[in-house]
């Protein structure tokens, strides 16, 4: 607590000494009562954080909120040298349970700041009654197409990526390959739609097949002999969290991965490795971070969340780590006011040092970053981990911000 400092009361002539007792009394009561005074304490400013915090999908929002948190401990519980609340809330993949959560931070709380967010269809489900309600929304993973193209929003900021440019990223890699026949594989929901559609604007050849499956589906043996038998040259599959656990085991339980090279987003890192182990080795991914990019704030998170939570961070837990050095530098330009206006204008200056290293927003308020494929491999303590391939993509727009009115 801050304390105020207690001037000194010098003795420099007989005069002063000579002061009426009354008045030396009255003055050295003011200055007992002003030590005795606390400061007046600054009202935290209220962030509701929204993830999956339960069921198979827990491993990502539990990634991103202890990313977050990291943030928030080492500043002594600010964010801009204001104290925060962080309100956490467990969206359990549920739209209904999600926009009752919603309706909770705005009326009952009135948080100006809502952060987090994992999956696109519960993304899709607040974001419209949150911004329509004033309230502010920083992203930490979602990133589905309609909000960064026609829905976009002045108060809507994603920092983590637009959906299609995790496959933009790896539609280049299997082209630069030579790869002729690709299946895409997929969960059938908002985010597998956009990660396939972002594959196959970059990747021209029209795709072998694209298979979708049900959102909650763990085994996929059925499809997995489908491909067997069609035999492409590569396949492409998006399998968030617990999804992606199944996926690669199945994966290489069908000797698939010594034949056919597993191309992913967002299905084999820092969430499913620690499960998946070696039954990875050699799977692609492409991303916008890894843990072995060389710059200075990327070192330091790493080895900060690796010595308070003893795994290694995921993708989900950079892009909600960058979420929160973002609000702590808007906080400290607006010296902690929320008002709406000054506050997006903070936050669109983008003024902190990424972990992926280059980043900006775009007039949509989605990130202008580099993307690069990473493969699996043994790191120097023998884990399972992913290795930096190459770079594929250098400031790189999302394909939706010509159709967003803001400019």
């Amino acid at each position: 607590m801050a304390r105020r400092a207690l001037q000194s009361v010098g003795q420099t002539n007989d005069q002063e000494i000579d002061l009426k007792p009354t008045l030396l009394a009255g003055a050295l009561a003011a200055i007992a009562f002003g030590l005795a005074a606390p400061a007046q304490a600054q009202t935290p400013v209220k962030i509701g954080f929204m993830a999956e915090l339960s069921g198979p999908q827990a491993a990502l929002g539990q990634d991103m909120l202890d990313a977050f948190m990291l943030v928030v401990e080492q500043n002594g519980g600010k964010l801009g040298d204001v104290p925060v609340n962080v309100l956490r809330r467990d969206s359990q993949l549920k739209p209904e349970v999600a926009n009752q959560i919603a309706d909770e931070l705005i009326e009952k709380e009135k948080a100006p700041i809502v952060a987090g967010i994992t999956f696109s269809n519960i993304m899709m489900a607040v974001s419209k009654k949150l911004t329509s309600a004033g309230v502010v929304v920083v992203g930490g993973n979602a990133g589905p197409a309609p909000l960064a193209g026609a829905q976009c929003a002045a108060n809507l900021f994603i920092v983590s990526k637009q959906n299609d440019q995790f496959a933009e990223a790896m539609g280049k890699y299997a082209s630069d390959k030579g790869y002729k026949r690709i299946i895409a594989m997929t969960p059938n929901y908002q985010a597998g739609k956009d990660y396939v559609a972002g594959f196959k604007r970059v990747y021209k050849t029209p795709l072998a097949d694209e298979i979708y499956t049900p959102l909650t589906q763990l085994d996929f043996s059925a499809e997995l002999s489908r491909i067997a038998a069609e035999k492409p040259d590569a396949v492409y599959a998006f399998y968030p969290g617990g999804l992606g656990v199944a996926f690669v085991r199945a994966y290489q339980q069908a000797g698939l991965t010594a034949k056919i090279p597993l191309l992913t987003v967002s299905t084999a890192d820092g969430t499913t490795l620690p499960a998946l182990k070696d039954s990875a080795l050699g799977v692609m991914s492409a991303s916008a971070w890894g843990p072995d990019l060389p710059n200075p704030a990327n070192q330091k998170f790493v080895a900060d969340f690796e010595a308070k939570y003893k795994r290694t961070p995921s993708e989900y837990a950079a892009q909600s780590y960058d979420a929160a050095l973002l609000i702590d530098s808007a906080l400290r330009k607006t010296k902690g006011s929320t008002d709406k206006a000054a506050l997006q204008t903070a936050l669109k200056a983008a003024d902190f040092k990424s972990v992926r290293g280059n980043f900006s927003f775009g007039a949509n308020n989605f990130p202008v970053q580099d993307f690069y494929v990473f493969e699996v491999a043994k790191d120097a303590k023998g884990n399972a981990n992913l290795k930096t391939v190459s770079k594929q993509l250098t400031a790189h727009k999302d394909a939706y911000a010509q159709d967003c009115p803001m400019k």
